[in-house]
């Protein structure tokens, strides 16, 4: 599934937007803050209905605007595809595909798998350890979406199981009940470690090659951190009095964590920055060439200033790994800064502060005068 064409109604910094994507690769050039990232948040809107960048998603709409609205057009092996997002503050969104109402565009085929990077997405190996969980549950369901259940039915029995915990702690209840929901809790746990475990393993060889691909030097590893056992049941059982006095579930998977290490060091706490956005990148590739082989396509790949911090030799060796198949678009202040991003087989993309244009074929994108356009790119 390729995605090839994109209009736009009121989105952030544009007014209207009508651009066409390559099969391959795409390069969004412009001036820091001409609204490069705001077309990749669009993309990523589009094939997913939410935002890759706020949880306020208000800010989506362009200043001024009550609503926006975004068509993707898409083709693979069948034929062609349509996807649309309409947005107003304050209402469900209205998402639909090839015509018809859906109420999540998660599981819809007739959209690509989608994956991002940001440069404030160093967070996923910076920050806290439930955005690695929630990342890596993602690609779980990504790989397999039928598993996508298992996360659900875990948390709605972490819920179940925390809320007896308040109920004995306040007398409303026994702690006879606690069995039962401490097997409930770890037969699905079990099951969602599982898939954490299978997917870390699947992606680990392939993360190694390419951060060495990509010059990140070191023993490199991806590794599943999981805080439980097989024996989960038990493990609960031996902390009731713990989970008691605290007033919730201190055990199990959704305390697991993700690590990127090289040299046998955590990468987060002791590699550079220019280090851990190639761990960052390493990690994206991988995902996307196992995805390639589970699902028989690689997700659309949206990259984001992602060359400024990379050297030159870096730099071709990103352009070839992104070349080697599967559909990205990347953006840049400078199209040199890309590899062969002359070559015809490159699609082009100019935003400048009045107006967007492609090469070599003619495209209309116009943020109108006085768009603010004020998005970092």
């Amino acid at each position: 599934m390729i995605a090839t064409r994109l209009r736009l109604r009121d989105f952030r910094s544009y007014a209207e937007a009508d651009v066409r994507l390559g099969p391959g690769l795409t390069v969004v050039t412009g001036r820091n803050g001409a609204g490069k990232t705001n077309l990749l948040e669009a993309l990523y809107f589009a094939c997913t209905g939410r935002s890759c960048r706020t949880a306020n998603e208000r800010e989506v709409v362009r200043f001024g605007a009550g609503l926006t609205r975004l068509e993707l057009d898409c083709e693979d092996a069948v034929g062609r595809h349509e996807i649309s997002v309409g947005f107003k503050p304050g209402e469900p969104k209205r998402l639909r595909a090839d015509g018809a109402p859906v109420d999540s565009l998660v599981g819809s085929a007739a959209r690509p798998l989608v994956s991002v990077f940001l440069p404030d997405r160093l967070e996923l190996l910076l920050g806290a350890p439930a955005l690695r969980r929630a990342h890596l549950d993602q690609v779980v369901a990504a790989l397999w979406p039928a598993r996508a259940a298992t996360r659900r039915a875990y948390a709605a029995a972490l819920a179940q199981r925390n809320a007896l915990l308040t109920s004995i702690r306040s007398g409303r209840a026994s702690r006879a009940s606690l069995p039962a929901w401490d097997a409930e809790l770890a037969r699905h746990g079990v099951a969602l470690m599982a898939d954490r475990e299978t997917t870390v393993e699947r992606l680990a060889p392939r993360f190694a090659e390419h951060a060495a691909g990509l010059g990140l030097e070191g023993t490199v590893e991806l590794r599943y951190k999981p805080r439980a056992t097989a024996e989960l049941a038990a493990e609960l059982a031996e902390r009731v009095d713990a989970d008691l006095e605290r007033g919730f579930t201190g055990h199990g998977p959704h305390r697991d964590d993700l690590a990127f290490r090289r040299e046998g060091r955590e990468l987060r706490s002791y590699g550079s920055r220019g280090q851990q956005r190639l761990g960052l990148l390493a990690l994206l590739l991988a995902e996307r060439e196992e995805l390639a082989a589970e699902r028989g396509a690689a997700p659309l790949l949206l990259l984001d200033d992602v060359m400024s911090e990379l050297d030159a030799v870096r730099r071709e060796r990103l352009t070839t790994l992104l070349r080697r198949g599967g559909q990205a678009v990347i953006t840049t202040t400078e199209l040199a800064h890309v590899p062969g991003g002359e070559a015809e087989d490159v699609v082009r993309i100019v935003i400048d502060a009045g107006s967007a244009h492609q090469e070599p074929a003619d495209v209309d994108a116009e943020p109108p005068a006085g768009a603010n356009g004020q998005a970092a790119a």
